[in-house]
């Protein structure tokens, strides 16, 4: 088989390599997904790393039904909705005044139901009125630079990880790179399975001969730390949590919902430019967003974070060319499995960040380049003016505003994330700006992988 040929159909390469293609994937999603409740816990809130492992891969099964089996995506955490986690634990009036975080936590999941539900709505809206009418407002030139900005607001994390441990992080990126140019047959479509896997090999034999790294305090703490191993079961069943509903804490989540489905507008924009079919047509935009809204109420209502369509994932499908769905559904399986065990659960977030920082190096920007290559393939003419100040506006909100933007209504704070503030922007402008000539699905040309309209 030609290996510069995308494997749309990866049963040809037998079931031992679909388990490897579909752990990679695993491996991918993991890091970021389970840094979400890591994050959240910070703020006070017990958020479990198993119940989100949990509805990760019962979302992203659920996802691919809607889909009609369709489209390679993996349903990982949300980011977008820190921010929402982070306001509601601070707040300190009312019925909130006396609340633990623990007490608070089921508010917030209830905000989360809320906002995958706005999906739904959003998803109703395209079926009623066509998703042509609906993609005129989110043409490539506002696309485009927004899966610019998913990569480039992750690069600062991936830069964070890796200093760390910066030769670590190195290693994990020379094996990735090694594997994906100069390896053979099945090593070259593993690379991130083989960089996470090879680097942490690497870890633990220094580990063993005592090489250590400084934490944030400047104190030597060991390489890899096995403590929340040693302390862990084998097996446990995931604490759920049962979601609860105040107007405060919905007015402060379900806005992001506005930046959630922008990315998931952005995030099938970039799938369907990898694999070289037109997802936000068939099986359609609607059917995806109802996939990722339902399956971010169903994590919410139960104790799980906002899912996702996963960049981190789409990353995996540029390296590897394996392009089925087959293999991102048995990364759904793997992570439904092991949310069952806290042990390995353990064991995997002992990797240490520094490699999560190093593969994150080449997937994060790998989202940014097909932003460029979907703004290249669909011929934006930016020797228009109102192109090139809506691509303008869109990167400087996306870069500049990077706290967001907070603003009151009554006595309730809400916070835009960067990413919802450019996706805002450049939807009105292009909706405002005169010579709007784009027309989605026209002029579909066999070979250009992006193939959404033409100008």
């Amino acid at each position: 088989m030609n290996q510069q040929e995308p494997i749309r159909d990866a049963r040809g390469l037998g079931m031992p390599k679909m388990l490897l293609l579909g752990l990679q994937h695993m491996f991918a999603m993991f890091g970021a997904t389970v840094l979400v409740p890591i994050l959240v816990n910070s703020y006070g809130m017990p958020l479990s790393i198993q119940t989100t492992l949990f509805f990760a891969g019962i979302g992203t099964l659920f996802f691919h039904l809607c889909t009609r089996l369709q489209v390679p995506a993996f349903l990982g955490s949300s980011f977008a909705f820190l921010g929402g986690f982070q306001a509601v634990a601070g707040l300190d009036s009312g019925m909130y005044a006396s609340m633990s975080g623990e007490e608070k936590l089921p508010y917030a999941l209830g905000g989360i139901v809320v906002a995958g539900l706005l999906y739904v709505v959003l998803a109703a809206i395209i079926k009623f009125v066509g998703v042509k009418k609906v993609m005129r407002f989110l043409p490539p030139v506002v696309t485009g630079p927004i899966i610019i900005l998913i990569g480039l607001n992750l690069a600062p994390s991936a830069v964070s990880n890796a200093q760390t441990c910066w030769w670590l992080a190195l290693v994990a990126m020379g094996i990735i790179v090694v594997a994906n140019i100069w390896g053979k047959g099945m090593v070259k479509i593993i690379p991130i399975l083989l960089g996470v896997v090879g680097s942490y090999i690497v870890a633990l034999i220094a580990n063993a001969m005592g090489v250590t790294i400084q934490d944030a305090a400047g104190n030597a703490v060991p390489l890899i730390d096995f403590t929340a191993v040693h302390g862990a079961d084998l097996l446990g069943m995931q604490p759920f949590v049962l979601a609860k509903f105040d107007l405060t804490a919905v007015l402060v989540m379900a806005p992001i919902a506005i930046a959630a489905m922008m990315e998931h507008i952005g995030d099938m924009s970039a799938i369907s430019a990898t694999v070289g079919y037109n997802f936000i047509q068939d099986p359609g935009l609607h059917r995806t967003l109802i996939g990722d809204g339902i399956a971010t109420s169903l994590s919410g209502l139960f104790g799980g974070p906002a899912n996702t369509t996963y960049g981190e994932n789409t990353g995996v499908l540029v390296l590897s060319r394996v392009h089925d769905p087959r293999v991102i559904r048995l990364a759904a399986v793997y992570a439904v499995v092991l949310s069952f065990s806290p042990a390995f659960a353990a064991v995997v977030n002992s990797i240490p960040t520094a490699i999560i920082g190093g593969v994150s190096f080449i997937l994060y920007g790998m989202i940014s380049a097909i932003g460029v290559r979907n703004v290249v393939e669909n011929r934006v003419d930016f020797t228009h003016s109102r192109n090139l100040i809506i691509a303008a506006v869109i990167l400087v909100c996306g870069l500049g505003f990077t706290d967001g933007l907070t603003f009151s209504i009554g006595e309730v704070h809400i916070t835009l994330t960067s990413l919802a503030i450019a996706a805002i922007a450049g939807i009105a402008l292009n909706a405002i700006l005169p010579g709007n000539d784009y027309e989605f699905g026209a002029d579909v040309t066999e070979g250009r992988s992006s193939d959404f309209g033409r100008y």
